[in-house]
């Protein structure tokens, strides 16, 4: 059965009514909008590396801009902490047409900072203030969203109805990419270089100004008010959220038995594998893009239909199972990325190994490392980030007064860069200079793989946690176990794996985090989280 054939057989099944339609267009376009501000910047953060930090040590410029990208995360918790307790006080409504401006604000203003060459340390000092503004507002935008609708859906297709907003994060990103693509390709990699990446940014003020204008007309949730007129409401959300222990019970059980794996498993899927394909597999950016975009396009549907499936058989085993082959496929999934992305990268890595042998490396196993000096100035951390930069695996060995790297058994050698680059060239190390050349069509159906279990999580989320928690402080604990999860957990996955691929020379070594939560989460959910389809959500 082909996607387009489940979107319709599901879309009819569900008969959504003209109002119910205008309700979900307006709440998700909004949204959209929004996860594009947000993700514009992840979509570019190899490229602001070389914008808004120092050169010298381009692992560690990598690293400061993956970890700017994770601080739009830091803020997302306590903004659902703010937005929540708007939302659960004065209305859905109100409270995420006010996200939506700060998110808008932020992200023009991104497009108009000076970088690092003009405005020094100043350019990413304001770059991660922004970052945390667009945080606080995406903190308390998604739940708000996803609130809204499931209060104005009918019991019976709940599920469906909410899986729209669940889509919005990956249209979001598709249009991030979709924008970028166009701008890359319309003007010289110098212009692009130059101004051309501010397009993006200050382009979002027309989708901007659209967004506001189709929400001013929406009208508050019908659950809300009739809370309201019965004198039901939360006079403080927060402390009845997490000072009651029943329902600090359920944002627990809702972050760690759905949400944390349902992050780590998107995030990887979406961003991280980007990163993997450029950064570690030497893929074009354009290449890299277009893949993504391809899978994404396929991919997106199955929202929809694992909504629409949660509403016939329930959503808490369909998450649970795809948290549970999330943790087993996420690392052969990401080995035949290698394996096809590169082929001729796979072989030089199959057939090399290299070691690093000194004590000075004993003194540098920090996971960090100089992640935030200008220039890498140890000889191990150098060695390091010039492997890392060509995707060379390597060991450390702390057994010798003075560093060497050893290829297979040929003898050690000092680290001279031209002299090791050669050598490794000698070994199979495809040049810079070389494009990859990867088998497209497998490419495209491994990202599609990553793409379809983060459907099976996401889809069914969004009713799911509403219908977990009660009415006088639903939108307060959507958006915290939301934010907690995805924020803390999920956002930071890409820069902890590419953190951890750095320490231990595995490309594949970051994946465990990944691993590590959505198995987690399938257990945490299999004993504790309750099935919640046909619930009462004005209770």
């Amino acid at each position: 059965m082909s996607v387009q054939a489940i979107t319709t057989s599901a879309s009819s099944s569900q008969g959504l009514d003209r109002d119910t339609k205008r309700i979900i267009l307006a709440a998700a376009l909004g949204t959209v909008f929004e996860w594009y501000d947000f993700f514009v910047y992840g979509s570019l953060a190899a490229f602001f590396s070389t914008l808004f930090f120092p050169k010298g040590n381009e692992t560690a410029a990598l690293l400061a801009a993956l970890a700017t990208f994770g601080a739009g995360f830091v803020l997302r918790p306590f903004g659902a902490v703010v937005f929540g307790r708007l939302g659960d006080l004065v209305g859905r409504k109100k409270t995420f047409l006010v996200t939506m401006l700060v998110m808008g604000l932020a992200t023009a203003a991104v497009g108009l900072l000076p970088t690092f060459e003009t405005f020094g340390w100043w350019a990413p000092t304001i770059l991660v203030g922004l970052r945390l503004l667009q945080g606080l507002a995406v903190g308390g935008e998604f739940g708000g969203a996803v609130t809204y609708v499931a209060e104005h859906s009918e019991p019976e297709k709940r599920g469906f109805t909410t899986s729209w907003i669940q889509i919005t994060a990956t249209l979001g990103l598709f249009l991030s990419l979709v924008v970028i693509l166009l701008c890359r390709y319309s003007m010289s990699a110098e212009s692009f270089a130059s101004w051309g990446w501010r397009v993006p940014f200050i382009g979002s003020i027309g989708l901007l100004v659209l967004s506001l204008y189709i929400r001013l007309k929406l009208h508050e949730s019908p659950v809300f008010q009739q809370m309201k007129a019965e004198g039901k409401g939360s006079k403080n959300p927060i402390v009845d959220t997490f000072g009651d222990s029943r329902n600090l019970r359920l944002v627990l059980i809702a972050i760690f038995g759905v949400v944390a794996g349902q992050a780590v498993i998107w995030y990887t899927g979406h961003f991280y594998s980007l990163y993997f394909m450029t950064t570690t597999l030497k893929m074009s950016q354009e290449q890299a893009n277009f893949y993504l975009l391809v899978a994404l396009a396929l991919g997106t549907p199955f929202f929809l239909f694992f909504g629409w499936l949660s509403d016939r058989i329930g959503r808490k085993w369909i998450i649970v199972t795809g948290c549970a082959l999330s943790a087993l496929l996420i690392i052969p999934l990401f080995q035949g990325l290698a394996a096809y992305g590169n082929p001729a990268l796979a072989e030089f890595r199959a057939n090399t190994s290299v070691v690093i042998h000194g004590n000075d490396c004993s003194e540098d196993q920090s996971l960090f490392g100089q992640l935030f000096a200008p220039q890498a100035t140890k000889e191990c951390t150098r060695v390091k980030t010039f492997l890392t930069a060509r995707a060379v695996p390597y060991v450390v060995k702390a057994d010798a007064a003075t560093l060497s790297i050893q290829i297979g058994n040929e003898a050690g050698m000092a680290f001279d860069e031209a002299k090791l680059l050669k050598a490794l060239t000698d070994k199979g190390l495809p040049s810079a200079k070389t494009p990859a050349e990867p088998n497209g069509a497998m490419v495209v159906a491994i990202l599609f793989a990553l793409v379809f279990l983060a459907t099976m999580v996401y889809g069914p989320l969004g009713a799911l946690l509403v219908e977990l928690f009660p009415v006088r402080i639903r939108y307060s604990g959507v958006s915290v176990a939301l934010q907690i999860g995805n924020g803390w957990i999920g956002g930071f996955a890409p820069f902890v794996a590419t953190a951890v691929v750095i320490a231990t020379g595995s490309i594949f070594g970051g994946l465990w985090y990944t691993i590590a939560f959505a198995a987690s989460t399938a257990i945490v959910g299999a004993l504790l989280l309750p099935e919640t389809r046909g619930r009462d959500i004005n209770s």
